[in-house]
């Protein structure tokens, strides 16, 4: 499982807006998110990357994150960039 230094610092969940649907848990690629009495729950912080997923597909709006920040950036700028331009530049250590 991968870890990020500074991972979610910007993710908030607003337990009392969620209405239990679980798309976060569904379409969060680092299982941040649990299920637990009908709500969704941070599980595992370390693990989130920020990228935005859980927020854009919570239909009660639920959950805010800062995509784009701490480590997803290097990552998303590393897919878009051309390989032969050397490695990404993460700022997170």
């Amino acid at each position: 499982m991968m870890r990020y230094l500074l991972a979610g610092h910007s993710l908030v969940l607003d337990d009392t807006r969620c209405n239990g649907c679980g798309q976060c848990v569904e379409v969060c690629p680092h299982a941040v998110f649990t299920m637990a009495a009908h709500k969704a729950q941070i599980a595992s912080r370390d693990t989130c990357m920020e990228c935005g997923a859980c927020q854009k597909n919570c239909p009660e709006a639920a959950i805010v994150v800062s995509a784009g920040v701490g480590c997803a950036v290097a990552v998303i700028n590393e897919m878009r960039r051309d390989r032969s331009q050397g490695g990404a530049s993460c700022a997170c250590g």
